[in-house]
């Protein structure tokens, strides 16, 4: 009796398990993130000087990237130092606030001109000294390396605001928009 039992529960126990759905296929692996580069210098490498204030007139770098994803209608840049802590307070150095890039651009040429309100509707709001436009690094020569953060964000909006926008108005308005985000960062002191 015992072992009809057990032939039993086992062979109750294979129908059941032989009922269940077959678990659901593995996802695809997803493809490449926002990528985002320059030819000026590697990720994690020195900044040449013509990019920073170690220079007079430094200008942009030409910044590209790849991997866009499908539906996004517009880019914010960021560059910021975050190895700083002025006035020792918990915010970082702003060296450049972008967006409304068209989400169609792939790129943002070297030199970008310091004008609030470019061509092709890219607004460009203050860096931290309170002036539109690239702030090249300007570390001092004393101490490491600072890490330059360059930031580029695909939006599925374009932002309802105007050169005037800080960093923080910028970010709360992209907030539940953003559909990916790539970072470059450079090194540079004097």
């Amino acid at each position: 009796m015992k072992v009809s039992s057990l032939v039993f529960g086992l062979a109750l126990a294979a129908s059941f398990a032989a009922a269940q759905p077959a678990p659901p296929p593995a996802a695809a692996p997803a493809g490449p993130g926002l990528t985002l580069t320059t030819a000026a210098f590697p990720d994690g490498g020195i900044i040449p000087n013509q990019y920073t204030q170690a220079d007079p007139k430094p200008f942009s770098p030409k910044l590209e990237w790849s991997n866009v994803p499908a539906n996004t209608v517009s880019f914010v840049l960021i560059v910021h130092d975050p190895d700083t802590a002025p006035q020792r307070k918990n915010i970082d150095i702003l060296h450049w606030l972008v967006f409304n890039i068209p989400g169609t651009a792939r790129e943002l040429p070297e030199g970008v001109p310091a004008t609030a309100t470019l061509p092709d509707g890219t607004i460009q709001a203050k860096s931290f000294r309170g002036a539109v436009g690239y702030m090249g690094p300007g570390a001092p020569a004393a101490g490491p390396y600072h890490h330059y953060t360059w930031e580029l964000f695909a939006l599925d909006i374009k932002l309802e605001l105007t050169p005037d926008a800080t960093r923080a108005d910028v970010l709360a308005a992209a907030d539940g928009h953003i559909l990916a985000k790539g970072v470059l960062t450079g090194r540079f002191h004097r």
